[in-house]
């Protein structure tokens, strides 16, 4: 588990990632924090401006140290989140940074695909649907952002996934995994940081 503090560092790496790249200077990582963050965790970097999101991208599972997972990860929400044009200079003091640190994902196994529904905390979980060939995630607070219980939850995962909404049901074609997150966010742009979750 990370402190405060330790997520004060984590959304300053990202920032500082996302700035560096107007002057195409890499960050700098000094030991200190190479030490501190060397654990290989899965990460995502979310950004939100005027209260609507703005970019976000991570890595599900742990693929490369938390530092440079988190440096590569605010990158790409600024500039490659396919679902945004990339960031422009003037807009970097109006995004909030929000990193969320993850747990390894775990297969939810059921026997019978409702009891999903009873194996889902929302609020505690984050979901990730791997069907053949595509797979979605959620976050945990998405669900408690947009109040879903764990059936919608699953449901909307499932849709991330470009995947029909029911597909759970199929054990053949679908499989559920939950990971918890530490979600370290500003409260404003560049303002307080708060652990949320």
């Amino acid at each position: 588990m990370l402190n405060l503090e330790q997520g004060k560092k984590l959304i300053k790496l990202a920032r500082e990632s996302i700035t560096a790249s107007f002057s195409r200077r890499t960050v700098k990582v000094n030991a200190a924090l190479k030490i501190e963050f060397g654990e290989e965790r899965g990460v995502f970097v979310t950004l939100s401006k005027g209260g609507s999101l703005r970019g976000c991208i991570g890595y599900p599972e742990p693929v490369m140290p938390l530092y440079d997972a988190v440096i590569s990860a605010a990158k790409s929400a600024a500039y490659s989140d396919p679902r945004f044009p990339p960031l422009e200079k003037d807009e970097v003091d109006e995004v909030a940074v929000e990193v969320s640190v993850l747990t390894f994902p775990r297969m939810i196994e059921v026997r019978n695909p409702e009891d999903y529904f009873n194996k889902i905390k929302v609020g505690r979980d984050g979901l990730i649907v791997k069907g053949v060939y595509q797979s979605g995630l959620l976050l945990p607070q998405v669900a408690v952002e947009y109040k879903w219980d764990a059936k919608t939850f699953l449901e909307q995962t499932c849709r991330k996934a470009n995947l029909p909404s029911d597909i759970y049901y199929d054990f053949n074609q679908a499989r559920v995994y939950s990971f918890q997150s530490q979600v370290f966010s500003e409260e404003t742009p560049n303002g307080k940081i708060v652990l949320k979750m």
